[in-house]
């Protein structure tokens, strides 16, 4: 009993930065990874929250990448 609910505690912590990550990825972070989505309306962004919310770790790296990238574009 105590391990099924150390589970839910981990997956729900996950799921709630996931949440909040998922929010700022598809108010900023999206554009910055692909140009088409740069352009795209709210409403297709929002298409990305389930994925972020599951897939944070990943796209933070990825964001946290493509940012270096844009500061040593600006900084050459």
């Amino acid at each position: 009993m105590i391990g099924m609910q150390v589970v839910l505690v981990v997956l729900g912590g996950y799921a709630l930065v996931g949440l909040a990550f998922g929010v700022a990825f598809v108010a900023r972070g999206a554009g910055r990874l692909d140009p088409v989505a740069r352009g795209a309306p709210v409403r297709v962004r929002l298409l990305f929250l389930p994925g972020a919310l599951a897939l944070w770790p990943l796209l933070v790296v990825k964001w946290r990448g493509a940012r270096e990238g844009e500061r040593r574009g600006a900084s050459s």
